[in-house]
């Protein structure tokens, strides 16, 4: 798990390593990096020699980083220029290198820019660009470089303009983000919320950390983690030679309807490509799912469907009586449970609502934007993490708010973010697919926050790989997962 760190956090660890080093050791540090990466950037382009860079320059350090690395392009043959937006505050000791390499400091851009690297705020930054900042900031996409492409931009720390510890975005009267689109971010000593969720991840482009040496300075609790392939690796259950259906693990699932069979044959697909040994379906869809999925042990209702580890509950259930019985029925149970799609709208009864917080065994909700703010009665809003988590701790369960970067939130504040979202999955069903998944990964113990953030990480590379073949349907995802769960044995 990437650990992702608050702005004072890393405020914090820096205090604490420039107090044990020469002056200027972190800057340095820092442009040597960013210098390194905007250098195979242009290496792509014609190479440094002779390539046109603008730099724009911003007041305090995130100005000095850029400056620096500047002058590193100008010492390998770069023409350099510096826009500097507030002239008199500008990093002296950087301006003064890239002079003494060759840089010129101008008051317009240049004609042609083959990268622009964009130092007008760091983290420090907040409330959006001031005016002539957000004006140059929507100039970028004009320019273009010595091949005719658009020029390339890299953001220094982070895009200017972003809420760097939520990942929103302010937007202008227009409707259009104040905030610099970067196709590449150089980030120093960690990461940043704003670079891997909210609308701020996809304006910060393919994000590279830059080690300068905070590790052992980041303490306490980061605000989030950001999953990875090694993690699922290490989590996912292994099977041994006394394994058997049952001790695999047996998931029931709750979906579906006379209405609605396709969202029953979905989930359970999701739930069969799953680690258990066994998938019990409940619902008026059982035609329909053994059809599809002969193996699958099918009955008419939850109360008729037998011992089984975890419940996967909502997709395509309806909103009636009938489904709330189920519904119900399933919350009774003392196993956990996914909550999902007309669960959710099920759950605005108070009534139900009121047995999340008072049950004991653990509950996982995967609601999108809507239905998240049917729950809430407001939209997640910015500060995604932060609503995912008040809403954890309000129900008293795992929440899996679905999205781009889908955010993973627990009732005792820890959170992780998925970075394998695709735009592929906004389709329906996808996420029947998804909490069948989820439902498997808990019937064979993995702990609810784990089994969220497994499922939503190879649910997201399930997408990926669908797209391959072109337009994404649900049954693409759902075949798709079988490969992808393949590559961790």
């Amino acid at each position: 798990m990437r650990p992702v760190w608050r702005v004072a956090d890393v405020r914090a660890a820096e205090a604490g390593l420039m107090a044990t080093l020469p002056p200027g050791t972190l800057m340095r540090r820092a442009a040597a990096g960013l210098a390194r990466r905007c250098a195979l950037l242009l290496a792509d382009r014609g190479g440094v020699y002779a390539a046109r860079v603008l730099l724009l320059v911003g007041s305090g350090d995130n100005g000095g980083d850029t400056l620096l690395a500047g002058a590193h392009l100008a010492r390998r043959g770069a023409a350099v220029s510096a826009l500097l937006l507030s002239p008199g505050r500008a990093h002296a000791e950087g301006l003064a290198a890239l002079r003494a390499a060759g840089g010129r400091v101008v008051d317009r851009p240049p004609g042609t820019v083959d990268l622009v690297l964009d130092g007008i705020v760091g983290i420090g930054g907040r409330g959006g660009l001031r005016e002539a900042a957000d004006q140059l900031a929507a100039s970028l996409v004009r320019h273009r470089g010595r091949d005719g492409a658009p020029a390339a931009v890299v953001a220094v720390d982070v895009p200017s303009g972003v809420a760097v510890d939520t990942g929103g975005v302010p937007l202008t009267a227009s409707g259009r983000p104040s905030a610099v689109r970067a196709d590449v971010t150089v980030t120093f000593g960690g990461l940043k919320p704003a670079l891997v969720v909210g609308p701020a991840a996809a304006l910060a482009g393919a994000v590279e950390l830059v080690d300068i040496g905070l590790g052992p300075w980041l303490r306490g609790s980061p605000a989030l983690g950001v999953t990875e392939w090694s993690d699922v690796v290490d989590w996912w259950p292994r099977l041994g030679p006394a394994s058997e259906k049952y001790t695999r693990g047996v998931v029931g699932v709750a979906t579906g309807s006379a209405t609605y069979p396709g969202a029953a044959v979905l989930s359970v697909a999701g739930a069969l490509a799953g680690p258990t040994g066994l998938v019990r379906y409940a619902g008026s869809a059982r035609a329909d799912v053994l059809r599809r999925h002969p193996s699958v042990i099918a009955t008419g209702r939850v109360a008729d469907a037998g011992r089984v580890q975890a419940w996967v509950c909502g997709s395509g259930l309806g909103t009636g009586e009938e489904a709330a019985r189920e519904l119900r029925a399933v919350l009774a149970a003392p196993v956990p449970v996914v909550l999902d799609a007309d669960a959710l709208t099920l759950l605005v009864d108070g009534s139900l609502a009121d047995r999340l917080r008072t049950r004991d065994a653990p509950i996982v909700v995967t609601p999108h934007d809507r239905e998240f703010a049917r729950l809430c009665g407001e939209e997640p809003g910015a500060d995604r993490v932060g609503a995912t988590l008040r809403l954890a701790a309000w129900m008293n369960a795992v929440v899996l708010l679905k999205g781009d970067r889908t955010v993973i939130g627990t009732p005792d504040g820890r959170a992780y973010v998925n970075p394998t979202g695709s735009p592929a999955l906004a389709t329906g069903g996808t996420g029947d697919v998804l909490a069948g998944l989820l439902g498997a990964l808990l019937a064979a113990g993995l702990a609810p926050e784990r089994a969220a953030a497994a499922a939503a990480y190879l649910h997201g590379l399930a997408g990926r790989e669908a797209a391959r073949g072109g337009p994404v349907t649900a049954p693409d995802v759902a075949d798709a997962l079988r490969p992808v769960l393949a590559r961790i044995s």
